[in-house]
């Protein structure tokens, strides 16, 4: 705000930059990536036509967990319990929560939840997955998550634990397989309405993009 730059892009934090800028400023244009509803979040007063200083992109990453819970079901069919892995740091912990247990119910397995918000809560969370004997973990979307990947890969190696994670990205570390949107068309298209604004455009009037592909990984 005191250097009165041109445009702020706020991503990352499951949605918690955009909502720290939105709060700072009601003037300078902001670009955000959202893992969680922009209009609950306050971001914008609707998706085709935000109406203030900010627009973006929703990332689903979030809004993806019953069918990752589904993929990898069908990957390990007879496992009776199916393990999650939650950051409650996350605003969309609520609504992962909430979609895991209706994903395993409709495909009759139980879910075995585990938190961890920080590294050293990593290795007991897996112990305790491996306590309740899951066949298989949902690596839930978390920007957290996602920068500690090798982390996570190589606990889920080491328990033998078959896991599907948000990003093509954990795949090519090393992951078994993934399923979501790809995290780079969220910055390109940071970039391209960053272009617009800086050339005259009101982000108010710059529709909120929401993804059309998702792509597997395995």
């Amino acid at each position: 705000m005191r250097r009165d730059v041109a445009v702020i892009v706020a991503t990352g934090a499951g949605g918690l930059a955009g909502q720290a800028a939105k709060r700072a400023t009601s003037t300078i244009p902001i670009v955000f990536s959202s893992a969680v509803d922009p209009i609950k979040a306050g971001l914008v007063a609707s998706i085709n036509r935000p109406g203030g200083n900010a627009t973006g992109f929703v990332q689903f990453a979030a809004l993806l967990e019953a069918k990752r819970l589904q993929l990898l079901h069908e990957l390990v069919p007879n496992a009776a319990v199916i393990g999650v892995l939650l950051n409650p740091a996350n605003p969309a912990t609520e609504i992962q929560t909430k979609d895991v247990h209706t994903a395993a119910r409709n495909v009759g397995r139980q879910v075995h939840v585990v938190d961890a918000s920080s590294e050293a809560e990593f290795d007991a969370a897996f112990a305790s997955l491996a306590g309740q004997g899951v066949g298989g973990l949902v690596v839930a979307a978390d920007p957290f998550f996602n920068s500690r990947r090798g982390q996570l890969i190589a606990l889920a190696a080491r328990y033998a634990l078959p896991a599907i994670y948000e990003w093509r990205e954990f795949v090519l570390d090393g992951g078994l397989m993934s399923y979501g949107n790809k995290i780079t068309d969220a910055y390109h298209q940071i970039g391209i309405y960053c272009g617009r604004i800086l050339r005259g455009a009101n982000p108010a009037d710059l529709p909120v993009v929401q993804p059309t592909e998702f792509e597997p990984g395995d």
